[in-house]
């Protein structure tokens, strides 16, 4: 059989969007979903968003690309905007997570290149993470299922148990650049780091004179109800990885850094050609127009807490089904007792989106701007296709 004009990478289901408004998807002949997938955590404002569109449609008409050979008057004013929004002190912008993600691992091992430590180059990482699909960030995870058939891996990553902070803190050797983590395992199953497991990474980091490299692609941008999900820990990271919802649909990331991590990051250590356009800035100006306030940060916060609340009031109801729920904000998982990519299938022919996760659980990402009646419509059709669903004799 020949190869398909799309290369056969992904097992595409039959939803086949054309159209999306607010927090639904229509497919080619019409058929309506509820979109509680969000792109993967991407469309934060949902499709179709007023201030999102109408900033894009002006940038289009006025300037798309330029490269960064020149001044970047519109990088500049999204840049001061992260900066005066977090921890961090400067910005570099990149057309993806794993982009992101690459950038936050070459900031973290030249740091220690430039206080003359180049041995100090191996960052610790953490089993069921996801971090991309580079080279580099393949080599970050132990998963047989993104590693197989790539060999040679990249040196310089070191995997240990996630949320073991004993563990953690024993891989430490002369070698060591830092830790490389997120603080909600998205791709893993939806899994919130303990409170002490982050703040002891952070203290260890202050006393080894170590990198803390944050993976916030997936939880960053208002999705757990913080801006960004180390806030939920009090702590400040040295480098943060951030993608996905920061354009609201539109491709890009951003690695933030303080200005310590970043000393090495000088002329001609790392770039990008698309990165940081004038497009993208107005992207992520519109979505940060939006999200970046305490009043909406609330609400999502709220929202999160009432979804969560009306999940695990239905979910004895289906106790073949699900187990449990868990996560932050409106970046939650449902752990199954059924096969969760199964059944994630299952609710796309019953007109709901889900995204399907590791450890057996439904992940639930549904655009932020979601109220308490797309939440009961949400909850409704979960249960009424566990109610119908055929558990294998097997689950």
């Amino acid at each position: 059989m020949a190869i398909t004009p799309l290369m056969p990478v992904y097992p595409r289901c039959d939803v086949r969007p054309v159209r999306g408004e607010g927090i639904y998807l229509y497919g080619e002949q019409g058929e309506k979903y509820l979109d509680f997938a969000s792109g993967i955590a991407v469309n934060l404002l949902g499709h179709g968003h007023p201030h999102l569109t109408q900033a894009l449609q002006k940038q289009a008409e006025t300037l798309i690309h330029v490269s960064n050979l020149y001044g970047s008057p519109q990088g500049e004013k999204f840049a001061q905007r992260l900066v005066d929004l977090t921890f961090a002190d400067t910005v570099f912008f990149t057309n993806s997570g794993a982009e992101a993600v690459e950038c936050a691992i070459k900031t973290a091992r030249r740091y220690h290149h430039a206080k003359g430590n180049p041995h100090k180059n191996v960052l610790i990482t953490f089993t069921n993470a996801f971090h991309g699909r580079t080279m580099a960030t393949i080599s970050a995870t132990d998963q047989a299922k993104l590693r197989d058939g790539f060999a040679p891996l990249l040196e310089g990553f070191k995997v240990v148990e996630f949320d073991n902070l004993d563990a953690a803190l024993g891989a430490i050797d002369e070698n060591t650049a830092g830790f490389l983590v997120e603080p909600v395992q998205g791709e893993g199953g939806i899994r919130p780091a303990s409170k002490d497991f982050i703040v002891g990474l952070r203290k260890a980091c202050d006393e080894h004179d170590l990198m803390l490299v944050l993976d916030e692609v997936q939880c960053g941008v208002a999705r757990t109800g913080k801006l960004y999900a180390y806030e939920h820990y009090g702590i400040e990271p040295d480098i943060v990885a951030s993608a996905k919802g920061i354009g609201g649909g539109f491709p890009m990331g951003a690695c933030l850094a303080t200005e310590k991590a970043a000393a090495g990051m000088v002329i001609g250590t790392h770039g990008s050609t698309y990165g940081g356009n004038p497009f993208a800035m107005a992207a992520g100006q519109a979505v940060f127009d939006v999200v970046a306030n305490e009043e909406f940060l609330t609400r999502v916060r709220t929202m999160g807490e009432r979804l969560r609340a009306a999940l695990e009031q239905m979910i004895p109801n289906h106790d073949k089904v699900f187990e449990g729920v868990r996560g932050l904000g409106l970046m939650l998982g449902i752990k199954m007792k059924t096969d969760s990519r199964a059944f994630v299938a299952y609710l796309r022919t019953k007109g709901i989106l889900t995204v399907a996760a590791g450890d057996n659980v439904v992940r639930v990402l549904p655009p932020l701007v979601i109220d308490e009646a797309n939440i009961a419509e949400f909850v409704e059709g979960l249960s009424a296709a566990a109610g119908t669903y055929d558990v294998p004799e097997t689950a």
